[in-house]
């Protein structure tokens, strides 16, 4: 059985070999292995884990066991966007998928940010399980990228109200 919590500094070797392996168990056949090694190394090195675990108005959650990490979730309020919190992360290992994971560390996340009045998050479009899940949850498609952004990538923006 997994436990959510909030993440610390000891977690983030393992937070880095979970989004590792989780990305490329998703995004491979989408991207192709280099340009998903090149996102990972870009996305989840150390340091950019670290910054996420300093970010003021941020949330980052593991799922543990005990023996191991088995998802990860960070969530922050936006810059640009009043009284909205972007979901910028919500992985769970293949092997844990479709057990209740995700949905334990997305259900502690929507209670994490009291003046938030909504949610976004930004999905590939070929990912068909994630959005499943967010539909699931609640999202509504709202837009989309191009690609235009610093990632290169284009997405489906999805968005939920949240209940203060």
């Amino acid at each position: 059985m997994f436990f959510v919590r909030t993440a610390s500094a000891r977690d983030l070797e393992k937070v880095r070999a979970l989004l590792i392996e989780t990305w490329h168990a998703t995004y491979d056949t989408f991207y192709g292995v280099e340009k998903v090694k090149e996102l990972n190394e870009r996305w989840h090195s150390l340091p950019a884990l670290k910054a996420r675990l300093a970010r003021k108005n941020a949330e980052f959650l593991v799922a543990d066991d005990g023996r191991q990490l088995g998802g990860m979730g960070y969530a922050a309020m936006s810059d640009t966007q009043a009284k909205t919190v972007v979901l910028h992360q919500l992985y769970v290992l293949p092997k844990f998928q479709r057990q209740g994971v995700g949905r334990d560390i997305f259900a502690e996340l929507e209670t994490c940010f009291p003046d938030a009045e909504r949610m976004r998050v930004e999905v590939e479009p070929q990912n068909l399980h994630a959005l499943t899940f967010y539909r699931a949850h609640g999202f509504a498609e709202v837009g989309e990228t191009a690609g235009d952004d610093p990632s290169g990538l284009p997405a489906i923006v999805l968005e939920k109200p949240l209940l203060g």
